[in-house]
């Protein structure tokens, strides 16, 4: 164990994360986490035993100096532990609620082989939520930590306080090793999107001089924070601010801009004069469960319902002019973290909510948080289930979807033991309403309105994995668009990427 400059905590169990009442937080979409304070912070933090060896940061797809700024909670630094983190992660207070730290960063994490690893993301939400509320101090420690850099030097002077580490700046420079030197200034790029990996590339190459332009399709900047994840989860203010840091760098924002119709890429290159384009349209496509009765009233896709209730605000109809259809009896088909939303959302609409999914409770791809949390808040699951027909009535309203019981084979392609259904098992749940999450694909616009531009047979933009370049000179892309629906954390590992990429390929004339 390395040598601590703080008393370590040994609990072997994560400080607990305050958390609205599950009988309350069922009627509400505020936030059902309610973050650490100051002395929880502290003391999940003096859990972490600063090993040498970093593992926790080869799972940081964007390169979070994890051990460093963890010491500076523990240490009361909260400024200079802020700084940090955002010195690699441009969206800090998002990341600490939705990225999946227990399948990466806290996967590896020592203290996890004899007990539960450290909160990472609950510390990093921690920064970020104290930063909020004490921007003087972090906007100093974040100049101060630049300045650090600019010298070249671990100089204990321009540290917030005399014991911070001066290991700081050396996690910082393996953050960042990515990027070339160079200044953008006099160069434009244009961002295509405003979800995460967008919203990563276009912050990177801003911090550089770049001048750059965000065009979203829809009316309200950040993608798939905006209109797919919860309020619950991710509340869509915290969104706002974050998104509105971009336009403190100089970012400027074309929403209700569908590039592919109202422009294409070519015109953005030749005619609008950019000299590089980034797509990061992401993956919002719904897939459909090709069976009888999907074109019932009463039937949805997430995307669908969540789109409508997260950025058009439908569960306060009538202050806001979007409606929903919420059901009393609901079931959500799928295991993904949008079933459990879309479940967790139809609840808290009033119905009575069962989740269907063909596999078995170790086979869900969902996080065992939201999972743990549905369960709660009374969400029923019917598993090794999977719907074989919607029923409707005489109205053409849905009335009930027909199950089969479904029993574990072999491993398929993705490594999970395939489903088949028992024969002879098929029973039927009684319904009002039924909503998809059986996944989702790229929209093919982008890649049938650009020639030149390479894509899959599913319409994945073909991209160099460390550059992000594309087969198109000058045209980059990231994040879901290229690897299809995957999770924000990595959508900004790419937009970092993309970034540095845009950064090499302008250099030479820059």
């Amino acid at each position: 164990m390395a040598r601590l400059s703080y008393e370590p905590n040994k609990q072997k169990e994560k400080t607990p994360m305050p958390e609205l009442d599950p009988v309350e937080r069922a009627q509400t979409f505020e936030e059902v986490a309610l973050g650490y304070s100051a002395e929880e912070a502290v003391n999940e933090a003096r859990r972490c035993t600063q090993c040498p060896s970093k593992p926790c940061m080869a799972g940081c797809p964007v390169g979070v100096p994890i051990p460093s700024f963890i010491e500076q909670v523990a240490l009361g630094n909260f400024a200079r532990a802020y700084a940090l983190v955002k010195s690699a992660n441009s969206l800090p207070a998002i990341c600490g609620r939705v990225c999946p730290q227990e399948s990466q960063c806290e996967k590896r994490c020592t203290r996890g082989k004899q007990g539960e690893p450290v909160g990472i993301g609950r510390l990093e939400r921690f920064t970020s939520d104290w930063a909020f509320e004490h921007p003087e101090e972090a906007a100093i420690a974040i100049e101060e930590l630049r300045e650090q850099r600019a010298a070249g030097a671990a100089d204990a002077s321009l540290q917030t306080d005399a014991s911070a580490s001066s290991s700081d700046d050396a996690a910082m420079d393996d953050a960042n090793a990515v990027f070339p030197d160079v200044d953008l200034s006099g160069k434009s790029v244009a961002v295509v999107g405003s979800g995460p990996a967008s919203l990563t590339c276009a912050g990177e190459l801003a911090k550089r001089g770049c001048s750059v332009t965000m065009f979203e399709a829809l009316h309200k900047l950040g993608g798939v924070l905006t209109y797919g994840i919860p309020e619950f989860r991710l509340p869509k203010d915290l969104v706002a601010r974050e998104t509105s840091k971009l336009g403190d760098l100089g970012v400027t924002f074309a929403v209700n801009s569908v590039v592919g119709k109202l422009y294409d890429i070519d015109e953005l290159l030749e005619e609008r004069g950019f000299d590089a384009v980034f797509v990061g349209t992401g993956a919002g496509l719904p897939s459909y469960l090709n069976i009888e009765g999907e074109g019932l009233n009463g039937v949805s896709v997430a995307s669908e319902l969540l789109t409508r209730v997260n950025l058009m605000k439908a569960y306060r109809f009538p202050a806001y002019d979007t409606p929903v259809y919420a059901g009393k009896k609901c079931v959500v088909v799928g295991g993904g973290n949008v079933a459990m939303d879309a479940a967790r959302t139809a609840r808290r609409l009033g119905a009575d909510v069962c989740v269907v999914y063909r596999r078995g409770r170790e086979e869900m791809p969902a996080r065992a948080e939201e999972i743990h949390h549905a369960e709660q808040e009374g969400i029923e699951f019917k598993l090794l289930t999977n719907p074989t027909r919607i029923l409707g009535d005489e109205n053409g309203w849905v009335s009930g979807v027909e199950c089969v019981r479904m029993e574990l084979g072999e491993p398929d392609a993705s490594g999970r033991r395939r489903p088949k259904p028992v024969e002879g098992s098929e029973f039927v749940i009684d319904i009002d309403m039924l909503v998809i999450a059986a996944g989702s694909k790229t929209n093919p616009l982008i890649a049938n309105t650009t020639p030149g531009l390479d894509v899959t047979t599913r319409s994945l933009i073909v991209a160099d994995e460390r550059t992000c370049a594309t087969s198109k000179p000058g045209v980059f892309a990231g994040g879901d668009a290229v690897i299809g629906a995957a999770t924000v954390i990595l959508a900004m590992g790419a937009g970092k990427r993309a970034a540095a990429g845009i950064a090499e390929y302008l250099a030479p004339s820059a």
